[in-house]
Formats: structure tokens, C-alpha cells, sequence
């Protein structure tokens, strides 16, 4: 029977599993449905369909690794498990950062206005810019392969020692280990300057559309103010809960390989959930698309309800 602390950790995980996997699913059915309707798709809306893929790949192997942190395996089976789980891991969260950064980069281009020559360059070719930066994100994962061999091979190398041995080799390789989880953490750097980058050209922006509504005498409100604050909250939203993600995924890695703390690893690994669980809610509450359709389905929802409990009264 699992201890306390271990139920409690699995029914958070399992929570946040199950609101990520309804928002990223709810995503990629409108999208894909309206894909199939229209016979074609805008840009934003295939990035976001590639983005909501990517995280329920995420969503299922973080709670498969969570699974993996309450179960009594021994070193062994542990470490031949985390191989193929550590990659897919890495897979997924490079995807799923990387392709929100193209959203961010893509709200810019989308509603910024700048005289800057360069700017209406990249501008004019928005679709051009987003496929550079994803062969530019390709560039990061091949690297973080070669970076991932460090513990492929440490993975291996556990296999083949002996017991006796096992906890000298891990005290041994924790310097090599130092090494690697700073490089892997320094290759998440590019993703936030990109994105802190967007969302203050986005400010700059808005604060230059203002002053020349304010000059024209025309107020300080119009459409194109509207699109800017939402797209500063968008942007704003993604930073805030990225960083969750990358300060819990590294504070993970250092607790659970360097120090060997797997029980206060257990409940950092949470907030990891937070940003694949949480950015599909603010993509929703910000795109009136996905507003419009999920208050039609929760309407529905409760129209059905409220029929089911009269049916029940007349009985």
C-alpha cells in the first residue's frame, strides 16, 4: 500500500493530468474540425494544433514518470526505464516550448506596428521568419541529444554495476552531471529571450499606438489597442508559466540526480504540470474562436442537466 504523501502526490498529478488533457484535446478537435470544414488553416492555428499534440505526448509521459516516483523499483529497473523516458521527455518539452515561442513571434509580427525597415521586412515574410526559427529550434534538439548521451550513458553504465559498486559510480559521475544539466539549462535561454524580446517589442508598440491616438485626438481606445493588451496578456501568461516549468523541471533534476532527494522531487515535479495544464486555459479565454465554442459547450452541458434533473422531478 503507498504511503500518504505518495496518494497525495498521484491525485494532484492525476488531477492536472485530466484539466491539461481536456484543454489541449478541447484545442485540437476545433481546430482539426475546422481544419476539415474549411479545407484549409491559418498559420496560428496549425502551430497551435502542433502545440496541443506535443503537450498531451507531454502530459502522458509526465504522468508516467510520476507514476515511475511512487513505485518501489529498484535502481535497476529504474534506470532502464528513464533511458527511453528522459528522451521522450526532452522531445516533447523542446516542442512544446519552442512552438509557443513561434506564437509569441507570431502575435508581433501579427499586430505590431513599427516604421523600422527591418521590422516590415520580417513582417512581410511572417511565415518565412516562423519556419526559420523552428529549423533554428531543430539546431537546439540535436544538441540536446548530444547532451542527453551523458546520462544514456550514465543509464547504461548502472545496468552493468554491481550493487556494491553502484553508489560510488553515482557519487563519482554527480560532477559530469553538474555539467550537463547547466548546458541543458542554458539551451531554454533562447526560447524566454525570444519571448521576453516579443512581449516588449508588443509594450513598445502599444505605447506608440496610444500617444498617436492621443496626438490625433481620437481617445486611446480603438481595435488595434484591444489586439496589443490581449496579445501583452497572452504573452504575459506564457511567460509567467513557463518559467514555473523551467524553474520546477530544473529544481526536479538537481533534487532527484544530484542530491537524491525524491521526496521533495515529488512535489516540485507538480508545478511542471502547470504550464502544458495551464496555457491551454489562457489560450482559450484569448482566442474568441475557442471562447465562443467552449461556452457553447458548457451551455449545452447545463441545458442537458437542467432537463435531466425535470425528467427525474416528474418521475
Amino acid at each position: 500500500m503507498l504511503p500518504g504523501l505518495d496518494i497525495i502526490f498521484l491525485t494532484l498529478s492525476i488531477a492536472e493530468f485530466i484539466i491539461g488533457m481536456s484543454g489541449n484535446v478541447f484545442i485540437g478537435l476545433v481546430n482539426c474540425s475546422q481544419w476539415v470544414k474549411n479545407q484549409n488553416i491559418s498559420l496560428a492555428d496549425f502551430i497551435l494544433t502542433c502545440l496541443v499534440m506535443s503537450r498531451i505526448s507531454q502530459l502522458l509521459i509526465s504522468l508516467f514518470e510520476s507514476i515511475m516516483m511512487v513505485m518501489s523499483l529498484q535502481v535497476h529497473s529504474f534506470c532502464k526505464l528513464a533511458k527511453p523516458i528522459t528522451l521522450l521527455w526532452r522531445i516533447t518539452n523542446h516542442l512544446t516550448t519552442w512552438l509557443a515561442t513561434c506564437l509569441s513571434i507570431l502575435y508581433l509580427l501579427k499586430v505590431a506596428h513599427f516604421s523600422n525597415s527591418l521590422f516590415l521586412w520580417l513582417k512581410l515574410r511572417t511565415n518565412k521568419v516562423v519556419l526559420m526559427i523552428l529549423v533554428f529550434a531543430l539546431f537546439f534538439l540535436i544538441l540536446d541529444f548530444l547532451l542527453l548521451e551523458t546520462f544514456n550513458d550514465f543509464f547504461l553504465n548502472v545496468g552493468t554495476i554491481g550493487a556494491s559498486n553502484l553508489t560510488l559510480y553515482i557519487e563519482e559521475s554527480k560532477s559530469l552531471f553538474i555539467k550537463t544539466l547547466t548546458l541543458l539549462s542554458l539551451t531554454c535561454l533562447f526560447p524566454i529571450v525570444l519571448s521576453l524580446t516579443s512581449l516588449l517589442l508588443l509594450f513598445l508598440s502599444l505605447v506608440r499606438h496610444i500617444r498617436n491616438l492621443q496626438l490625433n485626438a481620437m481617445g486611446s481606445r480603438d481595435s488595434s489597442t484591444e489586439t496589443h493588451k490581449k496579445a501583452i496578456k497572452m504573452g504575459m501568461s506564457f511567460l509567467f508559466l513557463f518559467m514555473v516549468h523551467f524553474l520546477s523541471t530544473q529544481g526536479t533534476n538537481w533534487l532527484l540526480l544530484i542530491l537524491g532527494d525524491k521526496r521533495f522531487a515529488k512535489f516540485v515535479l507538480l508545478a511542471v504540470y502547470v504550464f502544458p495544464s495551464g496555457h491551454p486555459l489562457v489560450l482559450i479565454l484569448g482566442n474568441s474562436k475557442l471562447r465562443q465554442t467552449a461556452w457553447k459547450i458548457l451551455w449545452h452541458l447545463k441545458g442537458s442537466l437542467k432537463r435531466e434533473n425535470l425528467c427525474q422531478l416528474y418521475r
